[in-house]
């Protein structure tokens, strides 16, 4: 069996944490940024938006 140098072995150990905690946070990460996602669309969803009166068109108008 082939020996690893030892630079490789500690450089391997110190990214093997940062890659499991990342993977570990993702789902978090990723539902947090769907809540967000939703929470914008109320924003923009429009029911809590004033109703606009237009005014009638006279006969003979062209809408």
């Amino acid at each position: 069996m082939a020996k690893i140098s030892p630079i490789l072995q500690v450089g391997l150990s110190c990214a093997t944490f940062p890659l499991l905690l990342a993977l570990g946070a993702l789902p978090c990460l990723t539902k947090t940024l769907v809540e967000l996602g939703e929470m914008s669309e109320e924003v923009f969803r429009g029911d809590r938006l004033p109703v606009l009166s237009f005014p009638e068109a006279q006969e003979g108008e062209e809408a």
